[in-house]
């Protein structure tokens, strides 16, 4: 069995409810790195559940690790532009910011967090306003353009975006000090 195939079966099965075997998949790339083109793969599974889980697999391995992801970029950040999967998208939309991204990179990941905003999935907009807030601990210059967006979310947006908003508003706040 291919590795792609072997961590395709350990994210199978069951429903969109459960994260599966996800957990295992992350030990298993956190001891055998080269595992992480496999499970990159699997974001374009036709199971919807794979997907998902491989997403949530590669945020959390992002999380300590996103050097793992860095040579995926380019595939990551066209998912990130044509998924329309939701579970997908609030995943990619912290993991890109973890990345180190070249000026034109942090351009698109920005106009497409941004486009995010008008998701009908009160998550996907939540995770989107994290990232866009991610995406300025690397690129200062975007801070006062995402601090304006996030003031208005703030006061608009569902109430987990509220909330979220609240947190990144005082982490932004700090930084401008």
């Amino acid at each position: 069995m291919s590795t792609k195939d072997q961590i395709r079966s350990m994210l199978s099965g069951g429903d969109r409810r459960s994260i599966g075997r996800a957990a295992e998949v992350v030990d298993l790339v956190r001891r055998y790195p080269k595992k992480i083109s496999s499970l990159v793969k699997c974001l374009w599974d036709e199971d919807t559940c794979v997907c998902m889980r491989a997403a949530d697999a590669l945020e959390k391995i992002s999380r300590e690790q996103a050097i793992f992801l860095q040579s995926h970029t380019a595939h990551l950040l066209g998912l990130l532009a044509e998924t329309t999967q939701q579970e997908v998208r609030w995943h990619l939309a912290v993991i890109l910011p973890r990345l180190l991204l070249t000026d034109s990179e942090r351009r698109r990941v920005a106009q497409i967090l941004q486009s995010y905003l008008e998701d009908r999935s009160s998550i996907v907009k939540t995770f989107a306003m994290q990232g866009l807030a991610d995406l300025t601990d690397q690129y200062a210059s975007l801070r006062p353009t995402v601090v304006d967006l996030i003031r208005s979310l703030t006061r608009t947006g569902t109430p987990a975006m509220r909330a979220r908003g609240r947190k990144l508003l005082q982490k932004l706040e700090r930084q401008n000090a």
